[in-house]
Formats: C-alpha cells, sequence, structure tokens
C-alpha cells in the first residue's frame, strides 16, 4: 500500500492545542442555570437487606431539594426491575449465561460496597454532600462471599434466586483429542494462574449532567462514556422516551480504558430525575466512588495444563477458568474472550476449554484495557516459559517452533477464529535483533556468578480487536472547501481527530487545517458504536473511507465538467483536481465546492457534498508482536528494577507513527503496572481495601525505563487501510514479558511461578524463604 502525503507521516494531533491549554470540555466543566447537584449514599455493607431508610432530616435540610430512594426511583424510570448492558440489546451476554434483573438504585438488597442506596439532590454540591450523612439507613447484614471459587460451593451466600451457586455463565468447548496428546506428551506442565482484580483509574473519574429538553419534550444527557449511542437508546427506553427526544453528548472524555463503556446506574439515575424534577442535575464520581463503584477488570482464576513433546512443540492445551463477575454480571462474555485468543500465536492442534463466570459480593467486573485477551496472552506465554524450563529449551524457540507459519495465513485456530494476518517469526526476531538478544543472555550468566538476580523475559502475543458490527460516518464539504467529519466512534486520547483529518487531506486535497473531526454527540453524529476494542480506526476509519471514496467520485464529476474533461481523466496530484497529462488544467476543492453549491451544475449532478456511510467489516483484526523484558530483583529490598524494555508491534499499516508510538508507551505503562503494582483487594468480608489511591498503586515515571519500540508491518484485507489497531496490543504483550522476566531472575532459586502483582514485599518474601 502506497503512503500517501499526510497518512503515514508524523503528524502532530489536532487534539493537543486545547488539551494542553484547559480550552477543553469536560462533563464537570458543563454549567447549566439553575443547575442541581447529587450525591450518593452508598452501601457500607458488602451484602445487606435494607429495612427501612428514613429520609427526614436529610429533606430538612438546607438546600436539599429531593431526596430519591430506589423505592421513589421505580416511579420516575419506566423501566422493570432491568437495566440495559453494553449495548442497548445487552448484547455481552453470552450462551450458557444468565442476567439476572437489576435495578439503578437498590431497593430491598445491596450486594457490594459503594452500591448506591439514595440519591440526594441540593441547591449545591457540598449541600448534597452533608445531606447525605443525614439519611438513615436501616440494614440487616447478610454473609459476604468474595472468593469466586467459594462462592460456587453449596451452602455458599447466594447473591441471587435464579443463579444457582453464584455461577452467571458457563462455557465449555473441546476440539481435537486432547486425552491422546496428553497420554503421548513428553512433557507436561500443570499451573494455576491468577490474573488479579484492577481499576482503570482514568484520569477524569466517571460524570453525568442531564437536563430537560424543552424542544424534544426529553432530555439531554452530557456523559463521560465511551458508547454515547448506547447510552441514548438505553437511557431513551428506560425513560419511556422516544430515541430522539433523548440527546446524549460525550465531551472531552478523560480516559477510558473499557471502564467506561456503556450506561451506567448513574446515567438512569441523573436522566430520571432530571426528567422528572424538570432541572439539570448533575454528579461527578469522587476518586474514592470511581475505586469501588465503576467497573473494574481482570479477576481471573485459570487452571492451565499443556502437552508438549521433546522440542516444546504444545500437543494440547487444558484451560479450567473462573472468571470473577462481582455483584451484577455486567458483561458475561470476558471469559469467552479469553478463550477466543488461548492459544495466542501458536499453532495448537487441540484443545478443552472449561469456562464459568460467577458473581461475589464486589464490584462489577467489565472491560478494562483488552478485555479477556491480555489474561489470555498470560496464560499462554507463561506456560511457553514453563515448558521450557522444564525442555531445556531457550523460550525463544520453544515459541518458534510454535508459530503459526506466515503461509498459513488467514489461518482459522482450534477455537475456530480466524486471524486475518501475521508474521510472528519476523517481529521476533527483530525483537530479539533490537534487544540483543544473546549479549543479555551471556551479562546474565555473568550476573549469576556474582551473585545478581538478572531475569530477561519475553512474550509473542496475538489480540482480537476491530470489532464490528459496524460503524458510521458523515463526511460534508463546506461550500468553502473546508470539511467536517462526524464519526460515531468517540476517542478518549487515541487521536482520531488527527488521523481521520490526514485521510482526508490526503484522499480529497483539502487544506489540513480546514478539516474538522467531530464525535461524541448522537444530535449530530450519524449512529455509532463508540470507541474500545481498538475498533476506532479499523472500523470507524472504514466507514470515513467509504464516505472519502463517494464524494471522490462527485468531485471528478464536478471537475470533469468545469475543465470540459473526461471523468476518467480527471486526477488528484499535489493538492489540486487536474486533468491527466494536463496539470495547467485543474481547479481546487474550494472552487469545486463552490460550483457544487452555485447553482450551475449539469443537470445529471446533484447538488452538494455530503455523504453517510456505515463501514461493515467482514471480521476482527489480528495485531500481534513480541516484548522483552530485562529485570534485576534485589534480594534484601524485594524491589524489582526494570532495567529495559523493548518491543516490537505490529498494527498493520500505520497512518501516523507518533499516534501508534503514544498508545503503545499507555499500554506498556498499565501492562507493567499490571505485572508489578496493581491489584483491587476486597477482605474476606467484602470490605474494599484499596479505596484510595494511597492504597491503590498506579505506575509512575520513575517506575519506568526509556521504552525502546519499533514495528512490523503487516496489512490487513478487512478494511480500506490496511489498519488492525494498537489501542491494548502494548498492555497484552507487557504483562507476560515482564512476569517472565521476574520468574527467570528467580531461576536460581528453584522458583518457577509466582503470582501477581510483583510487589517488594511478595518478592522479598520468597526470596528470603528460598536462599540458602
Amino acid at each position: 500500500m502506497v503512503l500517501s502525503r499526510l497518512v503515514g507521516a508524523r503528524v502532530r494531533r489536532k487534539e493537543d492545542p486545547r488539551l494542553i491549554t484547559g480550552r477543553a470540555t469536560y462533563v464537570d466543566d458543563v454549567r447549566i442555570p439553575g443547575m442541581l447537584y447529587l450525591a450518593f449514599v452508598r452501601s457500607p455493607h458488602p451484602h445487606a437487606r435494607i429495612r427501612s431508610i428514613n429520609v427526614e432530616q436529610a429533606l430538612a435540610m438546607p438546600g436539599v431539594v429531593a431526596v430519591v430512594t430506589g423505592q421513589d426511583l421505580r416511579g420516575i424510570l419506566k423501566m422493570t426491575d432491568e437495566i440495559g448492558g453494553e449495548g442497548e440489546d445487552a448484547g455481552t451476554v453470552q450462551e450458557g449465561a444468565t442476567s439476572p434483573r437489576m435495578f439503578p438504585m437498590a431497593v430491598d438488597r445491596v450486594r457490594h460496597v459503594g452500591q448506591a442506596v439514595v440519591a440526594v439532590v441540593a441547591e449545591s454540591d457540598y449541600q448534597a454532600r452533608d445531606a447525605v450523612d443525614a439519611v438513615q439507613v436501616d440494614y440487616e447484614t447478610l454473609p459476604a462471599v468474595v472468593d469466586p471459587e467459594a462462592a460456587m460451593q453449596d451452602g455458599a451466600p447466594q447473591l441471587w434466586d435464579e443463579l444457582p451457586n453464584n455461577i452467571a455463565m458457563s462455557y465449555d468447548r473441546t476440539r481435537g483429542d486432547v486425552d491422546a496428546a496428553f497420554q503421548n506428551a513428553d512433557v507436561v506442565v500443570k499451573q494455576r494462574m491468577i490474573n488479579q482484580r484492577l481499576a482503570g483509574v482514568p484520569m477524569e473519574p466517571r460524570g453525568v449532567v442531564a437536563a430537560p429538553d424543552p424542544a424534544t419534550g426529553g432530555v439531554t444527557v452530557w456523559s463521560s462514556t465511551q458508547a454515547p449511542h448506547w447510552n441514548r437508546n438505553d437511557i431513551a427506553k428506560n425513560l419511556g422516551l422516544g430515541q430522539n427526544q433523548v440527546r446524549v453528548i460525550a465531551p472531552q472524555v478523560g480516559g477510558g480504558f473499557g471502564v467506561k463503556i456503556g450506561a451506567y446506574a448513574e446515567d438512569f439515575i441523573l436522566s430520571g430525575i432530571a426528567y422528572h424534577l424538570q432541572r439539570p442535575v448533575k454528579w461527578i464520581e469522587t476518586r474514592s466512588e470511581n475505586l469501588m463503584a465503576t467497573h473494574q477488570g481482570r479477576a481471573q482464576i485459570a487452571d492451565v495444563e499443556v502437552a508438549a513433546d521433546g522440542r516444546g512443540k504444545i500437543l494440547a492445551y487444558r484451560l479450567n477458568l473462573i472468571q470473577d463477575q462481582g455483584a451484577y454480571p455486567k458483561d458475561t462474555s470476558l471469559g469467552v474472550l479469553t478463550s477466543l485468543v488461548v492459544v495466542g500465536c501458536y499453532d495448537i492442534p487441540a484443545i478443552d476449554l472449561h469456562i464459568r463466570g460467577v458473581c461475589t459480593n464486589t464490584m462489577d467486573v467489565g472491560a478494562y484495557r483488552g478485555a479477556g485477551r491480555p489474561e489470555a496472552a498470560y496464560y499462554i506465554e507463561r506456560a511457553i516459559d514453563l515448558i521450557a524450563d522444564r525442555t531445556g529449551l531457550d523460550p525463544a524457540e520453544v515459541r518458534r517452533v510454535n508459530f503459526i507459519p506466515p503461509e498459513k495465513f488467514p489461518y482459522t485456530t482450534i477455537v475456530g477464529e480466524i486471524y486475518d494476518s501475521g508474521d510472528y517469526a519476523k517481529a521476533l526476531d527483530k525483537a530479539l535483533e533490537l534487544s540483543g538478544y544473546q549479549q543479555l543472555r551471556q551479562e546474565q550468566a555473568a550476573a549469576r556468578q556474582q551473585g545478581r538476580y538478572l531475569g530477561i523475559g519475553l512474550s509473542s502475543y496475538v489480540e482480537i480487536c476491530g470489532f464490528g458490527p459496524w460503524e458510521s460516518a458523515t463526511l460534508r464539504i463546506e461550500p468553502s472547501g473546508a470539511v467536517t467529519v462526524y464519526s460515531g466512534i468517540c476517542p478518549q486520547g487515541q487521536g482520531q481527530e488527527t488521523v481521520f483529518a490526514q485521510m482526508v487531506a490526503d484522499h480529497l486535497g483539502a487544506d489540513f487545517d480546514q478539516i474538522t473531526v467531530q464525535f461524541g454527540d448522537t444530535a449530530t453524529a450519524p449512529q455509532g458504536n463508540g470507541t474500545m476494542g481498538s475498533r476506532g480506526l479499523a472500523v470507524g476509519g472504514g466507514a470515513v473511507m467509504l464516505s472519502i471514496e463517494k464524494i471522490r467520485e462527485k468531485l471528478k464529476q464536478i471537475a470533469a465538467a468545469m475543465l470540459e474533461a473526461s471523468v476518467d481523466d480527471i486526477e488528484l496530484a499535489d493538492g489540486r483536481w487536474r486533468v491527466k497529462g494536463a496539470p495547467d488544467k485543474s481547479v481546487t476543492l474550494a472552487q469545486i465546492a463552490a460550483e457544487a453549491y452555485g447553482g450551475t451544475l449539469p443537470a445529471d449532478i446533484a447538488p452538494g457534498l455530503e455523504t453517510t456511510d456505515f463501514f461493515r467489516p467482514e471480521d476482527e483484526t489480528f495485531p500481534f508482536g513480541t516484548h522483552v523484558a530485562v529485570v534485576e530483583l534485589m534480594p534484601d529490598t524485594g524491589e524489582v528494577k526494570l532495567l529495559r524494555y523493548v518491543s516490537v508491534d505490529d498494527c498493520g499499516v500505520i497512518m501516523n507513527p507518533m499516534l501508534v508510538e503514544g498508545q503503545v508507551h499507555g499500554g506498556l505503562a498499565q501492562g507493567i503496572a499490571q505485572a508489578l503494582l496493581e491489584e483491587v483487594r476486597y477482605d474476606d468480608n467484602g470490605q474494599l481495601l484499596t479505596g484510595t489511591l494511597m492504597d491503590y498503586a498506579v505506575p509512575k515515571a520513575t517506575h519506568l525505563p526509556v521504552f525502546e519500540t519499533d514495528h512490523t508491518e503487516t496489512p490487513t484485507h478487512l478494511n480500506p487501510m490496511g489498519a488492525k489497531g494498537i489501542g491494548e496490543a502494548a498492555t497484552i504483550g507487557s504483562t507476560p514479558a515482564v512476569a517472565n522476566a521476574v520468574i527467570d531472575a528467580l531461576e536460581p532459586l528453584g522458583i518457577t511461578h509466582l503470582d501477581m502483582p510483583f510487589t517488594p514485599e511478595k518478592i522479598r518474601t520468597v526470596m528470603q524463604e528460598a536462599r540458602p
């Protein structure tokens, strides 16, 4: 694919000036005359019945306008005790899954700490928060369960009557002759692996402003969301309004990472109360609320068993997986998403999968950067290193012998996923070369002679992204030649405003500075599915390209009429539409646009330059790569020093290298942080122990080295750009690379596995216990 003038170049982001100067608008910046403020009474108990609620004192406090209980909310919302899942059709409920009936605010029972019980509405934020303390709730505490394995046992506390043993979903698949493979294997490795629970911690917590709309008789909602159309559709359904009576605006969104997908309870509560009171209402999440009431990620327990021959070639793979769903199963697809890429980059002929989603008295678990795919990569990449350890082979060579060869693409895996394209050995070789892998092994041997604990970790990953089912774009050229693109995606920093403008400038001859790209407003953007799963460019960009191609054809027709030439002889070159072989006969986009709206077009050409198009990809795309981590462990303190980090990622055709690097850097920080730092913890009674950023560790610059990043480029045929997606790739590759490095450093002590996070306390303890 030949890259043109702007596409493929390091173009600075159009978004950045307003962001770095503080001129961007976030939900908390929305100010409306007569605005009220809302604060929540949240449950202090992980499991309890609500005996009674007394709101009289709160109602009598200064500035308080309303105090709304769950029972009151029943009279405001039109829902039948059920809130939508992630999308208007709650499409994340999987085969073998049961979705219990839920309501945005507790009515008679709470099931996790932080669940909303009462909403207090007042003239100021401070008055609302003060009145929260005056609400009296009488609870009858119930037994709680936070361990998903314990929750599955007979006699465990039951969260939902319709979910025996708290099992929300079951998924079992066997492909190939697994038993025979294990019977004939030279090597069998078994390991229990934990993917600890994580918090998304976006820089901007969630927020909602809802206001009545006199024009439609409905509501306008500002929400920090990744999918405004999904929220609009769910809110309209649950308020009993038409979708054209509800407008959802996602202004600037300060980070999402999956935890802002779909409508939350607060979206329904704010919308319903604003509609009921006919006054605007605002709620901005505090950081403590964010850590206990915004859905969390990962939270899996996996028993992995792999059979291999003497060369390290994997013959079969068994996975028993328990996915902690939290109290309200927001997304029952997570365990299944893990299974879709559980074989990673490898040609594995047989597999046995047993997956259970289990409810516990904890906050819901949903999508978090990668959503199931980082977990899958962790299991298979740790298994590869266990095979290498058992056979005495080099971990790089075990990966190489198992890779799907490039001539087999498109390749259907044993679980049925069709990998579009790949050259995994190429990425591995480049990573080994850039890191100086052989030299690193020599340095490691020398360090061990000196009593130092140096570790080298590899990770070769593949991920699934570019999810459909479709995405939309509207492209409009004004009479002046200025261009506006409206897209159904809703980025939170990925840079699509820049890359879509690059595409338009190159393919239409538009002035880059006169291109505006708009997202996040259901009143202006065509129906869309939002930004998640690295679909913004791969699917959203496909819709933009469809619109570009339609407009190109019309531009050629108008230019041909203006230049008195055949349409087939018109080309775009050097930013002008000209006659082939006669560069002096040309017109600009602005001249064509003026003609399109000027009333002198030929009768067979319709006026205007505007189109709306929907792109439906045939399938998902599968980016891949190899990462190398180098660590040193400090026995006296347990500190893990990350000395070097090399990543080679393949996201297909790169539209803007600077944007790719930014996504890789952010993804690496989050993936490395899972390995070394982060964990949401509840005590045995269901109380949250990591409810502030003093308790929940997030990475700082001092934790990370200067990243050494590079890429290979393997295009996909599944969209017009050849782009695969990069938003989650580095997170997926980095966690197992760092984990493998830490375990490799511990190898002289006979330690072959340790569960994340590798905190100094944990590392120091195991080293002190294992050293002579």
